[in-house]
């Protein structure tokens, strides 16, 4: 079995659906930033089969955990200090999303206008559900 060792102060973000953490790590922009990182993919789960799991020794100010709810609105944020877990959050699901996520359909202004935001509106809470304010075309996190 795989041990990866606790943090002393940071972030697990944990939860993440299974393939999902390279794209999370990307969003926070984690490779630029100068924190330490550890990302366990197809972790086993009871709840969910296999999930990913971030671990970032990093203080809440370093990162914007806001558009973790629209990247995936299952996972959740353990704040560790002292290796403990003293806050478990949910993220919440913004009503619009702008430059983070990004229409994948060819015929959306967004692909001709280079210079035109990407931006996304909420349109089923329930199952977490954006669409292009553009061209309405649904964001699909896979």
């Amino acid at each position: 079995m795989l041990n990866i060792g606790v943090i002393n102060q940071g972030i697990v973000i944990d939860h993440i659906q299974a393939g999902g953490a390279m794209k999370i790590y990307h969003y926070l922009d984690l490779e630029n930033k100068d924190v330490s990182v550890a990302i366990i993919k197809n972790a086993k789960s009871n709840k969910m089969g296999k999930k990913d799991i971030i671990k970032i020794e990093a203080t809440l100010e370093d990162l914007d955990l806001d558009i973790l709810g629209a990247l995936d609105h299952k996972l959740t944020i353990n704040i560790i200090e002292n290796g403990v877990i003293i806050e478990k959050r949910n993220p919440k699901l913004p009503e619009i999303v702008n430059n983070v996520l990004k229409c994948k359909n060819p015929r959306c202004i967004t692909s001709v206008e280079q210079g035109l935001p990407h931006s996304f509106k909420l349109t089923d809470r329930v199952n977490g559900v954006y669409r292009c304010v553009y061209c309405e075309q649904s964001f699909d996190r896979r």
